[in-house]
């Protein structure tokens, strides 16, 4: 059990939610920074890049994650029952490079329909002091919301992750970011390692002391209901709306020229709730808007807004648009339980987005979800539609409380053809623990898939059930994969 001094505090969890990262301070000594350093060295100029072997061929980087501000920080953001993630890599930066692209990073060149909530993180870890000239990675605040780059362009540059040697940063997993370049001659590391959360939150797991989003600290007003439903979800419950700005300079503000002006009244309208029934209409239109900040705020606010709001969310899903449709799945999942008739009619639409994003705003509501929304979101285990099957594999993974239901949807989906939806059913298995013993054998044979994410995840899983057959099975599979760390082609025995 992590001592509560190293949670997250109120502002800090606020400061991750609106931002996208919170940096961290290692405790250890200098030299231990040193000693991963020069250990990296040797093991990039002998062997290249060890990619996702980096934590065997450099196992003195465990324990950085045994420290109590680290487990403090992912504890706060992904629960106390947390797992580090199998994809782990190394980034190089050499010396007077120029460094990187932004992006947003793929799933190991897989696509998902990423989430605004908090189940999946990354921490960056510097073993090297990282000043602006060693070329650190820079990240794009609050960005880990949006699907492209012209929604904070105009508004915002990458900042640059400086600091001494161990510094880590915590970010959420979907942020954009870049390497800045390095103008030294020094080869800069950052070490990338994913962690994954078990359990859907039904309390909070930081240092809790404030029902409401606390705002404040350049948080702004942008995405205040996006915020505050993220903050409600970590903690397991649902604050009041609060109206704030005027109703009709909102509407009125919807068919401005300024963008950030459209931004800011779709927002509004939101936290008026059920009162601004009236303007759904005008929402309608703009979740069409060309600017996606603006149909993320206006689908938020028709979820927020309810009734005749959901009608139209539960349309959209079937847009020609395609960013229309995305901010619709979003919008459903901020009415929380009242979207689950709308969820489980559009799981049986002829439509192919219609059922893909109904999955995965049924995976949304986790914890809320109730037994017939997870029937809806398991019949579609067997769908002819890629997508549609890969997010109910994800989606069923966070439908814990009914695992008589999606536990064998997700055994069929174990066998699918596709990988992505394979490690996505592994992974929604290793979610649901000892519930998911039925799926053991399933699991067993997933050990000898050809894809290492359905292996690792399927291992995962098996521990998470804990039976002695299970944890047979899983000793089996290590002793056969384990690493020896001192090993190379110069030391074989």
């Amino acid at each position: 059990m992590i001592d509560s001094q190293h949670l997250l505090t109120d502002d800090q969890m606020r400061d991750f939610i609106v931002n996208g990262y919170i940096v961290l301070r290692s405790s250890l000594p200098a030299s231990f920074h040193q000693q991963v350093y020069d250990r990296t060295l040797e093991v990039l100029d002998n062997e290249g890049n060890p990619g996702n072997n980096i934590l065997p061929r450099v196992p003195q980087v465990r324990h950085i994650f045994q420290e109590p501000a680290v487990r403090g920080a992912l504890t706060s953001v992904l629960g106390p029952d947390y797992t580090m993630h199998s994809h782990r890599h190394c980034h190089i930066n050499r010396g007077h490079s120029d460094g990187g692209g932004i992006h947003k990073d793929s799933y190991w060149g897989y696509q998902k329909v990423r989430s605004h909530r908090n189940r999946w993180a990354m921490i960056f870890y510097y073993p090297q002091d990282s000043p602006e000239q060693i070329g650190p990675t820079g990240v794009v605040p609050g960005t880990h919301t949006y699907e492209h780059k012209d929604s904070w362009e105009p508004i915002s540059a990458p900042q640059p992750l400086t600091g001494e040697a161990g510094t880590m940063v915590l970010v959420h997993f979907d942020l954009w970011h870049r390497a800045f370049p390095n103008l030294t001659d020094k080869t800069r590391f950052m070490m990338k390692f994913q962690f994954l959360r078990m359990s859907e939150p039904t309390a909070p797991t930081w240092n809790h002391q404030q029902a409401e989003f606390p705002g404040g600290n350049g948080a702004g007003q942008r995405h205040r209901n996006i915020w505050t439903r993220v903050w409600d979800w970590h903690r397991g419950a649902q604050s009041t709306l609060s109206a704030d700005g005027d109703l009709a300079d909102a509407v009125s503000g919807l068919s401005a020229q300024d963008p950030q002006e459209r931004v800011l009244a779709a927002d509004v309208i939101g936290t008026h709730g059920a009162a601004a029934k009236e303007h759904v209409p005008a929402l309608s239109q703009a979740l069409a808007d060309d600017y996606e900040p603006v149909r993320l705020n206006a689908a938020y606010s028709l979820g927020l807004v309810g009734g005749s709001g959901l009608d139209v969310l539960s349309q959209s899903l079937a847009s020609d648009n395609e960013g229309s449709r995305l901010a619709a799945g979003y919008g459903l999942t901020a009415a929380g339980a009242a979207s689950q008739s709308h969820l489980q009619k559009a799981c049986a639409s002829p439509v192919d987005s219609s059922r893909a994003l109904a999955a995965f705003a049924a995976g949304e509501l986790g914890a809320t979800a109730d037994v017939d929304t997870a029937k809806a979101v398991a019949t579609l285990a067997t769908d002819r539609d890629l997508q549609t099957r890969c997010n109910t594999a994800e989606a069923l993974g966070s439908l814990q409380a009914h695992a008589e239901v999606t536990v064998p949807a997700l055994t069929t989906l174990l066998a699918d053809e596709d990988g992505q939806t394979r490690f996505n059913a592994a992974y929604g298995l290793a979610r649901h623990g000892a519930a998911a013993a039925p799926a053991t054998d399933a699991l067993v044979r997933a050990l000898d898939d050809e894809n290492r994410y359905v292996r690792n995840h399927s291992a995962e899983a098996l521990e998470q059930i804990g039976t002695p057959e299970a944890l047979r099975a899983l000793t089996d599979f290590l002793n056969v994969s384990r690493w020896c760390p001192i090993t190379t082609k110069d030391s074989t025995f």
